[in-house]
């Protein structure tokens, strides 16, 4: 894929979401943006489905989610009419925790391996089986200090193009844009992937 020196892009568009969506999508033929239902995630949904309606929109479903994240889910599928594709560990929860109990806390060595069973590996095969050239998420730099370090448009393996509209932002930016577009929000997240809030799972470091 052949595209303008991304620096450029991030000088000109890494403050203009709308923009930056819209110039990503003339850049590829198979973008996707991924999800995990986690507050404000209806503002960068609602975003890419201005410019293109019918985007597949990626959700790793660990089975782990909140009963709050699974109705808020369905909740935005039926509001944007969503192209939902879920993807979802090889193990079901309750296969998995029949065998190994509860999952681990992040300071138990089984950790990593649980955080690649249920997030990464779906991911990767989602990878795998869509193909896609361009790669939407809600990153935000004020989620961790690696997120910090990031830029909105970046390169990833296989040539991927890497769109993080939103990193910029701040929280009540993101909060104006949900209520002046009457986007529904999750009251009740968690990611037993991360536990904290302010740490990262691992998906956004090795892609």
């Amino acid at each position: 894929m052949a595209f303008p020196a991304l620096a450029t892009v991030n000088r000109d568009l890494g403050h203009d979401p709308l923009a930056l969506i819209e110039w990503a999508m003339r850049q590829g033929k198979r973008p996707l943006c991924t999800t995990n239902f986690r507050p404000f995630e209806a503002v960068i949904l609602h975003m890419v489905t201005r410019v293109k309606p019918d985007i597949p929109v990626v959700w790793m479903d660990s089975g782990y989610n909140t009963p709050a994240t699974y109705r808020f889910a369905d909740e935005l599928v039926r509001r944007l009419d969503l192209n939902l594709v879920s993807y979802v560990p090889r193990r079901t929860r309750a296969h998995r925790e029949a065998l190994e109990g509860d999952f681990p806390g992040i300071d138990d060595p089984r950790h990593a391996a649980f955080t690649r069973e249920v997030k990464i590996e779906p991911f990767e095969r989602a990878l795998d089986e869509m193909r896609p050239d361009v790669w939407f998420t809600a990153l935000r730099a004020e989620d961790t200090a690696e997120r910090a370090r990031m830029q909105p448009a970046s390169k990833g393996g296989d040539d991927l193009l890497k769109i993080a509209p939103l990193l910029h932002w701040s929280t009540s930016q993101m909060y104006d844009y949900r209520v002046a577009h009457d986007l529904p929000d999750n009251v009740d997240y968690f990611d037993p992937t991360k536990v904290e809030e302010k740490r990262e799972c691992g998906l956004h470091l090795q892609h």
